[in-house]
């Protein structure tokens, strides 16, 4: 798959996606896309590739044996008993 291409704007301001672009992001008919603006740059992406992108980055500082539901929720009596 190509990694760049070119396309053109039509007079409505729609540029098409093409297939294997589509494809490569799991963009389906109908999917919701995010579009930014970073450095002077057009990014589209799903929210689907944006939590993947947010839970890689927690995994990073969390340790694999521990669960942050069960903490939260370990908190949340504690916070309970308190009160």
């Amino acid at each position: 798959m190509k990694s760049k291409t070119r396309m053109r704007v039509n007079e409505n301001g729609r540029v098409v996606i093409p297939a294997s672009f589509r494809k490569a992001l799991g963009i389906s008919i109908g999917d919701e896309v995010i579009l930014r603006i970073v450095d002077d740059e057009l990014r589209i992406t799903t929210l689907r590739r944006r939590l993947q992108r947010a839970q890689r980055l927690v995994r990073k500082h969390v340790k694999p044996s521990t669960s942050l539901v069960d903490e939260l929720i370990a908190e949340r009596h504690e916070a309970a008993r308190n009160e």
